[in-house]
């Protein structure tokens, strides 16, 4: 799209009298290019990726595959009706199959990805957080999350992250690796072993499951585009091809990688988009957001607005409130203007009080600081909710995941 004429972003006048903090690496030393500039890493290092699973294949593969193994192709679809409603690989509970030669099928076909370390609960057993590791020592962590009549996963896209920003526990580590599909697919699955064992707060009904996803976990979705937008393809399927979710209760988040943002708007899923702003200047983002020295803050808001254009779907803007550093007043006005020269009825910001991460002096705005913030945008017409913050108190909230044991 051809974008409005532009204003300069702020005036001297506009500002008001609270200080401002830099962004500023603590307690770890930012990677940096031989320029001098914040790191970037798109792609993961030449590292070995676990083995195909029955979650990376389409049905069609999986026929072709088990034609391979000298199996009748219709085995896939009781495999991944074993898997993708059941949500099991045990050889014994899949009687269907013959029994000479079960396991070694199972083994074919499902070789373990994740292996859980550790689980965490809080918010009265209603929020759990996952450590996992992968098939080569690498961690992760995913969050489950139940509320009144809808059960979130937030799950990881990669192990590590590559966008390097200094507010982010889960940056601090760099990239180890992109996630397979069936490794991301697998924490869905877990999740919803975990919730049909009743492992998750007060049951509802008896046929819950994950209902919601949003890749806000470890890493960059957009970063791993072709593995994510398979794992999406897995989760929207129908059984038994995958688990026949509804496309417009997966969000698919990114820090402005605004290509792969052009390219998500043509693949015909209506997925919630969502784009983590965090500043609306160029002159903070930049620091902030490593990723907007290649792509400007104007730039990632014309590529969401034809996201919408495209799609029909409203986009979300996410923001954390960082204290005297992003939450004045002014740049709230700057957000709203910048949005709303764009048209109206087309986006939803969602401010986050910062969740700090360990030895950080960084934190969230102050409650005064934080309410004037919201409803500055609210003033200006643009539909604004202040996000919960499920999880802060085991690490497992935005920016807080860091895969540690």
């Amino acid at each position: 799209m051809t974008s409005p004429t532009r204003t300069p972003d702020t005036t001297p006048a506009d500002r008001d009298a609270r200080p401002q903090v830099r962004p500023a690496a603590e307690g770890w030393e930012q990677q940096r290019t031989a320029e001098g500039r914040p790191l970037l890493q798109f792609a993961s290092p030449r590292v070995k990726q676990p083995p195909q699973h029955l979650a990376d294949l389409t049905l069609a593969e999986r026929q072709a595959k088990l034609k391979e193994l000298g199996h009748p192709a219709f085995r896939a679809k009781q495999l991944s009706t074993h898997y993708f409603q059941h949500w099991t690989t045990d050889p014994e509970r899949m009687s269907d199959l013959p029994k000479a030669g079960r396991e070694e099928l199972v083994e074919a076909m499902f070789p373990p990805l994740l292996t859980e370390v550790r689980r965490l609960r809080t918010d009265d057993g209603n929020t759990i957080k996952f450590l996992w590791r992968l098939f080569d020592g690498a961690l992760v962590e995913s969050v489950l999350m139940r509320y009144p009549g809808r059960i979130t996963l937030c799950v990881s896209s990669q192990a590590g992250c590559g966008m390097n920003c200094p507010f982010c526990a889960t940056g601090q580590a760099g990239l180890t690796r992109n996630m397979s599909t069936a490794e991301i697919v697998d924490q869905v699955v877990a999740a919803n072993r975990v919730i049909a064992a009743g492992d998750l707060g007060v049951t509802e009904h008896p046929d819950e499951r994950v209902t919601n996803i949003v890749f806000m976990g470890m890493g960059e979705p957009l970063a791993n585009y072709k593995r994510v937008m398979a794992a999406v393809h897995r989760f929207v399927d129908a059984s038994p091809e995958g688990l026949g979710m509804s496309a417009r209760n997966i969000t698919v988040s990114t820090v402005g990688l605004v290509p792969a943002i052009r390219k998500l708007a043509e693949e015909d899923l209506p997925v919630t988009f969502a784009l983590s702003l965090h500043a609306p200047d160029d002159e903070l983002r930049d620091e902030l957001i490593p990723v907007n020295n290649r792509w400007k803050v104007d730039e990632a808001i014309d590529a969401a607005y034809d996201y919408f254009r495209k799609t029909g779907r409203r986009v979300s803007i996410e923001y954390a409130l960082i204290k005297d550093m992003n939450d004045h007043a002014w740049r709230a006005a700057l957000l709203a203007k910048k949005l709303n020269q764009r048209g109206r009825g087309w986006v939803h910001v969602n401010p986050i009080p910062l969740n700090p991460t360990p030895g950080s002096i960084w934190t969230s705005s102050e409650p005064e600081v934080q309410d004037e913030f919201v409803e500055t945008l609210r003033a200006a017409g643009i539909p604004t909710t202040l996000r919960d913050t499920r999880g802060k108190e085991i690490d497992g909230a935005c920016g807080q995941l860091a895969a540690a044991e």
